[in-house]
């Protein structure tokens, strides 16, 4: 009733509602969330109120007396929710880089009414039936082919969000998705929480934790095997028991989705997923993870071989466990190579890094980057950049780097708003945000990155481009809105301009005396770039394939995430040095941020990238003009033409894996 009563009054502003930014213009250059002037208690009001607006707009569409058509129905969706889109996006995106208690007592309020608010449009018969109106007489409306796609496109998603479930199911429906929304929303907290809670003081005076820059690179150069074991452990057995325990949201999640699959005539939850992605079905993906499983654990079994004969003579008898891999990996890495991270990361500044995804862009694009200190910013760390293509301004672009208490860890892009066309037909340009993890600067030094964290940069970067450059109609089909094995590519292709020779004597210089990486030091990272390809490979696949068996489970069962995952494990024979990339109480990807039975479009998409970039290779020029503008295509048309359809028009082929078995060395 409480829930009611506020829906029912949000649309009556008193003097305390005229403060709430979010009811008003920003007020600020190109539309930006004024940051400065948010407070936590502006959120709830204001989902509040943009709930009730868009419940009112599509209350318009469905008492019109008129026969239902693009314009007053599928459009007038479309366009509806503004304001509950424009605060969802401010607050979710500050919900993972700017945390607070506050923010998270809004979501775990929030959270459960906007379930209900999606199920109230999804489960809305009236407007469901003017909605398949329009599609079964799609073809005879006069429609261009971006107003056609949208119809299918609308339609399809409604049928996915329960339009046809029956009425005596549609109240389980409901409470199905509130609860999953619910438990990943504490899945989340959780490994947050967890990844926080752990300090470990060194002996030096410095400090482990288990944020990956200053975790990995203390697995790879620890020389006390005993420490090495305690921080792995750390790591690795996060939220399996004690005060942050995911496990039993873990089965809860499992089962819940499964039912819900099951209610919209699914036989998986897997099923339900892939029927909207370029795999289809989970036959699919388990094809093609397995067919670089096979080459890549033999790789790994070899590597691992090389690592505990090191072993054996640092300590005879012992046997090579996870916690050894990276140590004895560097190492190794250093023998052969002559190649270390100290000797590396002095090339690789963040700031050259950074400037050289740009300089990419601008050869590839034509697009330039400046930096913007006089615009809202909701953090000091986070750098503003205006993105232009000649004198006129494509969108703007945050760039936040370093770890906070505040923020969740890993490296993601998302956007603030999305470009689109109003409905004037006006261009709306996008707001994307680029967030990460690495090392903060010192007094003395500057932020310095490894190979890895490099191409993290380019990745995240590639999919800010793919928001940047849409040149879409509706926002629906904008930008990074495409299939989720697609998605992948415009950021994966990224990377091999990062760590291409050619392009790295670009960008990698010394932050101390300005010298461009020398030949001999790209040659050796050259010669190192399929080193370490079997254990990297195996546990992102160990990770995808666990991803599929939890959610190919076809009847509702007790699930003991520990027990599920080593059964899993030993199903594809991998090695017990090596563990999945993430372990299943801290798998944020399948449990938290939407890649639940698509943690595989990684490999699938690396196929793609792989491919694409091979085309540049093949034409004898890195930034050939007519390949960019070609993928250019296929980045501005984010959704309006099926993805294949779109790499097919810029390869001229179907993709092939060969170029990504070369790659890894695996040929």
């Amino acid at each position: 009733m409480a829930v009611l009563a506020a829906l029912s009054l949000a649309g009556c502003k008193d003097s305390k509602d005229m403060d709430n930014p979010f009811f008003s213009d920003w007020g600020t250059p190109y539309g930006i969330p004024d940051f400065g002037r948010i407070r936590a208690d502006h959120y709830m009001p204001a989902f509040l109120e943009g709930m009730a607006r868009q419940k009112a707009e599509v209350e318009a569409i469905t008492s019109c007396a008129d026969e239902p058509d693009f314009e007053n129905t599928v459009l007038a969706y479309e366009y509806s929710g503004s304001l509950l889109t424009e605060v969802s996006g401010v607050f979710f995106n500050l919900s993972e880089c700017e945390s607070s208690d506050e923010m998270v007592a809004v979501a775990e309020e929030v959270v459960p009414l906007l379930s209900a608010h999606e199920d109230d449009l999804a489960l809305d018969a009236a407007l469901f039936a003017r909605v398949k109106s329009v599609y079964e007489r799609r073809h005879e409306l006069g429609l261009n082919a971006e107003q056609l796609r949208l119809v299918e496109e609308r339609y399809k998603g409604f049928v996915r969000a329960g339009a046809n479930v029956p009425a005596d199911q549609q109240e389980r429906f409901r409470e199905l998705n509130s609860q999953i929304a619910s438990l990943t929303l504490r899945f989340a907290h959780n490994v947050l929480n967890s990844t926080n809670a752990y300090r470990k003081e060194l002996a030096d005076g410095t400090e482990v934790t288990l944020d990956i820059p200053t975790w990995e690179p203390f697995m790879q150069t620890c020389p006390d095997r005993a420490l090495r074991e305690e921080v792995w452990h750390a790591y690795a057995d996060r939220c399996r028991g004690g005060e942050f325990d995911n496990t039993d949201i873990i089965d809860s999640l499992v089962n819940l989705r499964l039912e819900r699959a099951n209610i919209l005539g699914y036989a998986t939850h897997a099923d339900y997923v892939l029927d909207n992605c370029l795999a289809a079905n989970p036959a699919n993906v388990y094809r093609c993870l397995m067919d670089i499983w096979t080459p890549a654990l033999n790789m790994a079994k070899r590597e691992r071989d090389e690592y505990q004969r090191m072993l054996d003579v640092d300590e005879p008898g012992a046997r090579l466990q996870p916690w050894d891999w990276r140590y004895y990996a560097e190492k190794l890495r250093a023998e052969r190579y002559a190649l270390d991270d100290a000797e590396v990361r002095p090339y690789f500044s963040l700031d050259s890094v950074r400037e050289g995804a740009f300089m990419v862009a601008g050869r590839l694009y034509g697009l330039t980057f400046r930096e913007r200190t006089d615009l809202p910013s909701y953090n000091a760390e986070a750098r503003c950049f205006e993105v232009l293509q000649g004198d006129s301004t494509v969108g703007i672009l945050y760039m936040d780097f370093h770890p906070r208490s505040s923020k969740r860890s890993g490296a993601w892009m998302t956007e603030f708003r999305g470009q689109h066309r109003d409905r004037q037909g006006n261009n709306v340009m996008p707001i994307i945000q680029v967030v990460c993890n690495f090392t903060k600067p010192t007094a003395g030094k500057p932020s310095l990155l490894n190979f890895d964290e490099s191409e993290t940069l380019f990745h995240e970067f590639g999919h800010a481009l793919h928001g940047l450059l849409s040149r879409c109609t509706y926002p629906s089909l904008a930008g990074t809105n495409v299939p989720r094995d697609f998605v992948e590519l415009p950021s994966q292709v990224m990377e091999n301009w990062c760590r291409h020779p050619q392009v790295m004597k670009m960008y990698a210089r010394h932050y101390q005396t300005g010298e461009a990486i020398p030949d001999s030091l790209i040659a050796r990272a050259r010669a190192a770039q399929t080193y370490g390809q079997g254990f990297m490979t195996t546990e992102l696949l160990a990770a995808s394939l666990l991803d599929m068996d939890y959610h190919t489970v076809k009847s509702g069962r007790h699930i003991d995430a520990v027990t599920f995952e080593d059964e899993a494990m030993a199903k594809i024979g991998i090695i017990p040095e090596i563990i999945s990339r993430y372990r299943s109480p801290y798998f944020q990807h399948i449990f938290t941020t939407g890649y639940d039975a698509g943690y595989y479009s990684y490999t699938w998409t690396a196929i793609l990238d792989a491919d694409a970039f091979e085309a540049f290779e093949e034409s004898g020029d890195l930034f050939n003009p007519e390949l960019a503008a070609r993928f250019r295509h296929l980045l501005e048309s984010g959704n309006t033409v099926d993805p294949m359809v779109l790499y097919r028009q810029f390869r001229g082929k179907d993709p092939s894996p060969r170029a990504l078995l070369k790659r890894k060395g695996m040929l």
